[in-house]
């Protein structure tokens, strides 16, 4: 039995009175988004007629339109190329599709492909090129970001596709759906608070963390260099630092969230601070201090000019048992004229310095670096200096690469050396690095790692010790996560072989409820003195002057 409730304004008689020709149309609630570009409502298309013995085109997969988008309907692949910084970004990306609804899949499986993209090499970029194209061929709605599209938003390639910028990562939910409704959305500028530039989206964001035991942390964004072969300048731009308190506060919910592992990252961890007013030794001490017991912390990349000043204090740091006796220091060339004209504002003797200096205050440090090869001035004399460096030092880790002209950087406009000699310097530059074994002669010594990833191959767990070096461990059950005891059976180039001496009974993990007690550093200590003396002599001159107060009023 049926009835009808009489309430006002229940007067519609059908469902087509719901909409009325004054109602704002689809286009017009566009109008005031500038970022958003609505798409274009295709023809119908007239089949052509094929001739006698001509084959029919393989019809492309449609990518479909969704005029509404619900939560948890569609599904997204996340792809990132490059640096920790962009992993991060990827990370909070994903964390923020999670949380709204969104399915992370495989690439076969989503609707819609996010591809966080790389600028310092051209082949990365090419590969990120390229499966824009295969997105495309395959129906798949797809949504670029990182420093290519940020750096060069008006590529061809780039056209019509939806781009998020890389301090826009906080508003990704809402391009993905407009994404999905077949429009296009670019998101490119700069974020500000009080109309100061910020270092890019909130810290607290939710992520979803590709190693749930490792939380990496960009502390800053851009830097303060105009190298000549960079192109990354152009897409992160000048230093930006997020606050001390943020980054420690995010150190806090990490570890609270299950990571026994945080990475400092950004374009150049030395230079943090200097923007608003602290410095990288000031955050590391203030993160210590929350660092649970069993728990570790690795600083970032940090550039040369700006770390010379801090190498007492980071020397202290880099000795502290919860933070990693490892420093990645990119050199880029041994020639003082090479790097003159990367303007890379060092010179040999100052990246000497760095490495002696840390080396001979902290016990076991590992030094990493990259070196370019073929740089547009180089020649067989500034090559031989490289080599020279190389081989004094003898990094574990060098990282080799050879020089692409990044488009729309000083270098590429000047005269390249042929691609033979860049090709000939690079393997011998590679055939020196793997002259030598780093770990050779390390059968029988112990060390306490920490296990936090999987090997490549799948073969082994990978555990650190405390100057970062990697151990491969036999893959046993509830072994993640924990800092055990091992004994060397075997070392490689690029890692140690062991054996696990404690029973699983004795395997540690992070106590959460022992956050690190610091002893006050000498910089602090000396700060906290210079202010008390301060503090003394205005109380001596106040106490004086209102003795010459009363000797005049009487």
């Amino acid at each position: 039995m049926g009835f009808e409730v009489d309430l006002p304004g229940n007067d519609i008689d059908d469902i087509e009175d719901l909409i009325s020709a004054e109602d704002i149309k689809p286009r017009e609630r566009y109008e005031n988004k500038k970022t958003v570009t609505v798409r274009a409502k295709k023809r119908a298309q007239i089949k052509p007629t094929l001739c006698d013995g001509e084959a029919e085109a393989t019809p492309q997969p449609e990518k479909t339109i969704y005029e509404s988008v619900i939560p948890g309907t569609q599904k997204v692949y996340v792809k990132t190329w490059g640096c920790a910084h962009n992993n991060s970004d990827s990370e909070y990306m994903a964390g923020q599709l999670a949380a709204y609804g969104y399915n992370l899949s495989s690439k076969d499986e989503a609707d819609l492909w996010l591809l966080n993209s790389c600028t310092v090499k051209n082949p990365s970029e090419d590969t990120f090129r390229n499966e824009i194209e295969s997105g495309m061929r395959n129906g798949k709605h797809v949504v670029v970001a990182g420093c290519v599209p940020q750096g060069a938003p008006k590529s061809d390639y780039l056209r019509g596709l939806s781009i998020i910028g890389v301090q826009q990562i906080d508003r990704v939910v809402e391009v993905v759906e407009e994404t999905l409704k077949g429009h296009s959305v670019r998101l490119l500028q700069n974020k500000k608070v009080q109309g100061r530039r910020v270092a890019g989206a909130p810290l607290s964001l939710p992520k979803v963390r590709k190693n749930p035991l490792i939380e990496i942390i960009s502390i800053n964004s851009g830097c303060l260099n105009q190298c000549t072969y960079c192109k990354t300048k152009h897409a992160r731009g000048d230093l930006a630092s997020y606050p001390p308190a943020e980054i420690v506060e995010r150190a806090r919910q990490s570890f609270d969230e299950g990571c026994c592992e945080i990475w400092l990252t950004s374009e150049d961890t030395g230079a943090y601070g200097r923007d608003i007013g602290s410095s990288l030794p000031e955050l590391l001490w203030q993160l210590v201090e929350v660092i649970p017991e069993h728990c570790m912390l690795r600083v970032g990349m940090t550039n040369p000019p700006y770390i010379l000043e801090h190498l007492e204090e980071v020397a202290k740091v880099l000795q502290h048992p919860r933070v990693y006796a490892f420093l990645h220091v990119p050199v880029q060339s041994g020639s003082d004229s090479v790097l003159g004209e990367m303007k890379r504002e060092y010179c040999r003797k100052d990246f000497e310095h760095v490495v002696d200096f840390l080396r001979s205050r902290v016990p076991g440090l590992t030094i990493a670096t990259d070196i370019i090869c073929g740089f547009p001035t180089e020649t067989e004399e500034d090559f031989e200096e490289t080599m020279s460096l190389c081989k004094k030092y003898q990094f574990p880790s060098l990282f080799i690469n050879q020089f692409f002209p990044r488009p729309g950087t000083p270098a590429a406009k000047m005269e390249r050396i042929p691609a033979n000699l860049v090709k000939k310097r690079t393997k011998r530059l590679t055939d020196l690095f793997y002259s030598y074994e780093p770990y050779a002669g390390r059968e029988g010594q112990v060390y306490t790692v920490l296990v936090t990833e999987i090997s490549h191959d799948k073969l082994h767990y990978v555990g650190h010790n405390k100057s970062y070096e990697q151990v491969l461990l036999p893959m046993r059950d509830n072994l993640l996560g924990t800092r055990v005891r091992v004994r060397i059976t075997g070392t490689s180039k690029f890692s140690m072989m062991a054996e696990i001496l404690d029973e699983e009974s004795d395997w540690t993990r992070c106590d959460y409820s022992k956050p690190a007690q610091v002893a006050t550093s000498s910089s602090q200590s000396s700060r906290g003195q210079h202010y008390i003396g301060i503090a003394l002599i205005v109380a001596a001159v106040a106490y004086a002057l209102q003795l010459l107060y009363r000797l005049l009023s009487q």
